[in-house]
């Protein structure tokens, strides 16, 4: 098996980090041992002051809590997001085509309430007689799914 990270590139890793640790069931991911603060190790590296966040702590990396999913770090790079994802995340809450088509709908609108109260955006709404799915824009606008 091969070792992996999802790495998202985004302005403002301090935004995106909570939101989603949330979306996710995620945990923001501890410093390194010795280090008090992510830009404590960062500035450990060699990592200039000039480009760290010290609006927070520096942490810019999730974990799964299971130990099953990958690592999630949330790269600071100076430009906005330009166009469309070319990889999206989809987050299934609804418990799939086994589950009647108005309690998927249910489960699936109850947690894009949740996320857009965190910050997310609906971009687009999916349904029919078998399926149905929400598209959405986190605070920096990359698309995700849920359904």
């Amino acid at each position: 098996m091969t070792d992996w990270q999802l790495t998202i590139d985004c302005i403002n890793p301090a935004a995106l980090v909570p939101f989603w640790a949330e979306v996710l069931g995620y945990d923001v991911q501890p410093a390194p041992d010795g280090f008090a603060t992510w830009n404590d190790w960062y500035l450990s590296v060699g990592v200039p002051e000039d480009e760290l966040d010290f609006s927070g702590d520096g942490a810019d990396r999730l974990i799964d809590p299971t130990g099953r999913g990958p690592k999630i770090w949330f790269q600071p790079v100076p430009e906005r997001k330009a166009g469309k994802n070319r990889l999206h995340l989809d987050v299934y809450v609804s418990g799939g085509r086994g589950t009647p088509i108005e309690e998927r709908r249910s489960a699936v609108d109850a947690r894009v309430a949740e996320l857009v109260a965190l910050g997310a955006t609906i971009h687009h709404i999916d349904g029919g007689d078998d399926h149905y799915f929400n598209v959405l824009h986190d605070p920096e606008g990359n698309e995700f799914c849920v359904a």
